[in-house]
């Protein structure tokens, strides 16, 4: 792990700023999505992408993993797809006489799980293992990924035709849930004007290494999270688990991905210690797909979020 010095924080913080800045350049006006998406993916989450499709989903995906020079593989979700073909399958060889482990797309650092909603429950749940537990089982055998995974999964709305609504335990392993939305006025008119990004993309080279990506998500783990914002973190929690609100409050697991993730939002700031303001720029992202609003509430969940936000007294 990275000690946790002024110099050091400031190195880190130096090198993110430039890696999203170089995807800034294909994904234009959208930082904070950004941003948000390099706090998930250094705070060691996985990210879920819900917008129409033509926004860019798949491209901000494409451009995460070659910013940070991660192997890339993406699965594209259909309803006829199967766990196999993305875990991998044993195949006999007669030659010698037993069965032979093929990979599938999974064993990489980075997976666009692209539309992930179009595959049926089954195959959708392919995954939760490997999200979990940096794993996979197949017929008896655990197989390790190697470090770093990410895995950032896109979804058409549900109100779109062909599309399989996630389960809980399914959304609860995405750390994150981010909406990129159309662009303004004058970032369209930037992308008109500027090129395929495709093919820009391709010409960006990785901004740092994988060792010292590796490094800087270790260096989250060193920054500090005093009791009273540990306090104010379980306040927030606890405030989402009132059923007057929501349905369902947000998991321990979600509770931990906001510490995580403020932590990591810290350090993208140059900071060694965790500030309510970082928690207040994650915990949305963090609790909007886990929680679904109670019958009496027209509210749409991100507005009955940031109400509670603002309800809690700061620390």
């Amino acid at each position: 792990m990275l000690d946790t010095t002024d110099d050091s924080i400031a190195n880190i913080q130096a090198d993110i700023v430039k890696s999203v800045g170089a995807i800034e350049t294909i994904i234009l006006g959208k930082s904070e999505q950004v941003k948000l998406a390099v706090c998930c993916l250094i705070a060691r989450g996985h990210c879920l992408i819900e917008d129409l499709p033509g926004v860019g989903k798949t491209t901000l995906s494409q451009t995460i993993a070659q910013v940070f020079g991660l192997e890339f593989n993406r699965i594209q979700f259909t309803s006829d797809l199967l766990p196999a073909d993305i875990l991998g399958v044993s195949i006999f060889d007669p030659q010698q006489q037993v069965f032979k482990f093929h990979p599938g797309p999974v064993f990489a650092h980075f997976i666009l799980a692209d539309e992930i909603n179009r595959a049926t429950p089954k195959t959708q749940s392919a995954l939760l293992e490997a999200m979990e537990e940096k794993q996979i089982t197949v017929e008896g055998a655990t197989h390790k990924l190697e470090e770093p995974f990410f895995v950032i999964g896109t979804q058409n709305p549900l109100d779109q035709s062909g599309t399989f609504p996630l389960p809980e335990s399914q959304l609860d392993r995405f750390m994150m849930k981010i909406s990129l939305g159309y662009p303004d006025q004058a970032a369209e008119r930037a992308l008109l004007s500027g090129g395929n990004p495709r093919e820009l993309m391709r010409k960006i080279q990785p901004a740092i290494s994988i060792d010292r990506f590796i490094a800087i998500q270790s260096a989250v783990d060193g920054i500090h999270c005093s009791e009273p914002l540990l306090s104010y973190v379980q306040q927030l929690v606890q405030a989402t688990r009132n059923p007057g609100l929501f349905v369902y409050g947000i998991s321990p697991r979600a509770a931990l991905a906001v510490i995580q993730a403020s932590k990591a939002w810290a350090l993208m700031n140059g900071r060694s210690h965790v500030e309510p303001g970082d928690v207040q720029s994650v915990f949305g992202a963090i609790a909007d797909h886990r929680l679904t609003p109670s019958e009496q509430h027209s509210l749409p969940t991100m507005e009955l979020v940031n109400d509670l936000i603002d309800q809690i007294p700061i620390p």
